[in-house]
Formats: structure tokens, sequence, C-alpha cells
């Protein structure tokens, strides 16, 4: 049963993944189609992480009402249906519109399954899936080239949507699987929701918002921004910087494979630390005035950043107990879309009036200050700890 539920877990984290790199992807040609300015994408992407934002600070009320298995399923078909939406849309305000359940969709479902693996698997499990959702970041940009090549990008959605329906009937039948509460499971339960304000009031909380935040800063401007750095900083031609630009992609997929291996024997707040260091090595590598290096730094970035996220997750119940993880993790989801959503335009301006080529020097300054704030975060558990062991 346990191993079973697993393999169902590890396929709905690659449904996470699926509709996450399918927006950039199709852009190219959506916006020809529509007849909007490219930037539009800025538009049913804001709507996007605003929704997520939304959800992932309502999910403790919705799972502490509905139980986790009833919102992950929920979720699944939310999404389903934006991506259906999404191929059947024939005007742009209409993918502003499906973007809303999207959105709403991504932000429970992250939230609710985060904190589900926090509270009952390992570390390496953690880091495991999260590698699982790489892989369908991954897969669907070759969905919707091939839907482009033979057809048109509504059929790449068309074939994502479909995927997603299937998967949440594969996760509907696994209800008897999932084991209930633990301060996180099947709904029902008579406490009292955490919120907002009273996660804000447990000490060493703040400071791993803006942690994670940070951290999310650094990751999304890597991978929104690597190609443009290369061809304005490197002289890197248009097609090949557009190839090596999946190069971050590779990195982080690949160093959560093998973050899984070791993260149980270093433990997570290790784990943080060591993959901040080789991420801030990486941006060392890019920020080098030769080609060679700055593809090189790329992959390294990766690889640095690929333990963080799961690593915060995981141990989110350790730091602030079971009782507040799933408050706590899904503000954690709020504040990772404030910071992907906001910094990297911040950096397109710095890009625009002073120089792409700062773009490493962006990263490792997110990258340092994510350091400071997770060793503010480790002492104030420590404390509250050790508080609870005199009481």
């Amino acid at each position: 049963m346990y191993l079973l539920l697993l393999a169902v877990i590890y396929i709905i984290f690659i449904s996470l993944g699926l509709p996450d790199s399918l927006l950039g992807s199709a852009w190219p040609t959506i916006y020809e189609t529509f007849d909007v300015p490219i930037s539009y994408m800025g538009f049913v992407s804001v709507i996007i992480s605003g929704g997520t934002v939304v959800s992932g600070l309502f999910s403790e009320r919705l799972i502490l009402k509905f139980g986790t298995r009833a919102v992950t399923i929920t979720s699944i078909f939310l999404t389903a249906a934006a991506m259906f939406g999404f191929s059947k849309s024939s005007e742009f305000y209409m993918l502003c519109l499906w973007a809303v359940p999207y959105g709403l969709g991504a932000g429970a479902i992250d939230a609710a399954l985060n904190n589900y693996v926090a509270l009952y698997y390992n570390s390496r499990h953690m880091s495991w899936l999260h590698c699982f959702w790489g892989v369908g970041t991954i897969i669907s940009p070759y969905i919707m080239s091939y839907a482009i090549t033979h057809g048109a990008w509504t059929d790449g959605y068309r074939a994502v949507s479909y995927m997603q329906v299937v998967i949440a009937i594969i996760a509907l039948v696994s209800l008897p699987l999932w084991k209930v509460n633990k301060n996180g499971g099947d709904g029902g339960e008579e406490r009292k929701p955490v919120g907002l304000k009273g996660a804000l009031k447990i000490k060493g909380v703040p400071y791993i918002l803006v942690g994670f935040m940070c951290y999310c800063a650094a990751e999304a401007t890597a991978m929104l921004w690597s190609s443009s750095f290369l061809q304005g900083a490197r002289g890197v031609t248009p097609t090949r910087a557009a190839a090596f630009g999946a190069l971050f992609f590779i990195g982080i997929t690949a160093g959560r494979f093998l973050a899984g291996f070791i993260s149980d024997r270093l433990g997570d707040n290790r784990m943080i630390r060591m993959g901040a260091c080789i991420a801030l090595a990486g941006a060392a590598l890019t920020a080098l005035p030769w080609q060679a290096t700055s593809i090189a730094g790329l992959v390294v970035i990766g690889l640095g950043c690929a333990p963080i996220y799961p690593s915060i997750i995981h141990s989110t119940p350790d730091n602030f107990g079971a009782e507040n993880s799933q408050s706590i993790i899904g503000i954690q989801m709020a504040s990772a879309y404030v910071g992907s959503t906001l910094m990297p335009p911040l950096f397109g301006i710095i890009a625009n009036h002073i120089s792409v080529a700062l773009m490493p020097f962006y990263t490792a300054f997110f990258t340092i200050l994510l350091v400071i704030m997770i060793s503010k975060t480790e002492k104030a558990a420590k404390e509250r700890r050790e508080k609870e062991i005199r009481n």
C-alpha cells in the first residue's frame, strides 16, 4: 500500500510540472495567432500567479474542511479544465479567464501535496518527487512542439488536459490508500486554522517566508533570463542561446535526483546550505567573461538550486510543528509565487537600464539573503524546541 500510494504521488507530481512550461513554449505561436504584443504573456502569468497566491493562503481552511485527498483531486480536475479551456480559446481575454482556475488549482494542490509528503515521507522522496515535477516541465514543451508541427498549439493544451484527467482518475481510484489526519489529513478536524496572522506570530516564520521568496526569485530569474544573458552578455547566437537556456532545467532536475540519495543522511538544513554554496559557485562561473564558463555556470546554478525548495518544505513540520505545517506551507507557496512573479521583471528593468550581464550578481544577492534567513530560521526553531522540552 505504501509503495502504491507513493507511485501515485509521483505521477501527480509529474502532472504539477506539465502545465508550468506549456505557456512559455506555446507563446511564440499564441501571440501571433491572437495578434497581441509579445509582452501580453505577462498578463496571463500574473493572473495564474495571483490565483496561486490566493489558493495557497486559503489552502489550510480548504484542507481542514475537505481533506488533502479531496483538495488534491479537485485541483487536478480544475487544472485539466483550465487546460481544455485554453485549447478552446479563440480570443486573448479567454486565456486570461481560464488562467484563473489554473492558478487556483495549482496553488491548492501545491500546498496540500507538499505538506502531506513533508508529514508522511522522508527527505529523499521529497527531492525525487520534485525531480518528477521537473520531468513534467521537460515533457510538455515536446508535446507542444509536436502539436504545433503537426497541427495547432491548441492540440498541445488539449493533450495535456487529457493527461491531467487520466492522472486525476488515478488519484481518485487511489483514495483508500491515503493516510488521514496527523494535522493535515482527511478534513473534518475541529481545530481552528492557524491562518496568516497566526502563522506570522510563530517565531521564525517571517524569516523562512523571506528566505523562500528569495530562493524563488533567484530560481525564476535564472530560468527566465539565462538565454537573454547568454545572447546579450556573452555573444551567443539566438538559436544556441535558446537551446542553452534549457541547461538550468537539466541541472535542477538532475540535481534533485542526485539529492535524493544523500538528503536523509545530511538533513534538510545542510542540504539547503550545500545547495546555496553550489548555486553561488555557479553564479561565479556564469559571471566570468567567457562563453564556456557561463554555459557551465548555468548547469551548476541549477544543481545548486535543486535541493533547496524540497528541503525547505520538508523541514517545515520539524521547524514549526506538524500542527502548524499546513498553514505555513500554504503561505510559503504564496511567498514563492510573489518572488517568482515580481523579481524577474525587476531584473528586466535593471537589464534594460544597466546591463543584462548583472544576472549572476542578481541571483547571488538573493541566494546570500536566503542563507541569512535560513540561519535565523534555524536559530528560532531551535529555541522553540528547547522551550517545548523545558515545558
